[in-house]
């Protein structure tokens, strides 16, 4: 299992990467809060193309991410976000909030 990590480079952007859970989730928080009150400019893009495996741990911390950067007057986007992302983002009804596209299969309502 890969050791999990935020960073942000000088466009803004803010690279999430390795597994997103209990264990890693608080760490990446106060890191990730930190970073976006430090960047520039109006935009902040949250790229998730690094990360490998998610819990909602996950999603909760692009949603902390989105109000920091929110509170901070950015316009936030989040791109490159993984499908079991997707499919607990669109389980929670979360997918409008966080501005992504729903899973690519209906989730069953059985």
């Amino acid at each position: 299992m890969s050791q999990a990590s935020v960073t942000v480079d000088e466009q803004g952007v803010l690279y999430l990467k390795g597994v997103l859970d209990y264990n890693t989730g608080p760490l990446l928080r106060k890191q990730g809060q930190a970073l976006i009150a430090q960047s520039a400019g109006n935009a902040l893009q949250i790229n998730c193309s690094g990360v490998e495996k998610s819990s909602s741990v996950g999603l909760a911390l692009l949603l902390a991410f989105l109000r920091d950067g929110r509170g901070a007057g950015k316009d936030v986007e989040l791109v490159q976000l993984p499908e079991d992302m997707r499919k607990i983002a669109q389980v929670c009804d979360l997918t409008e909030i966080l501005g992504i596209e729903p899973c690519r299969f209906a989730c069953s309502k059985d």
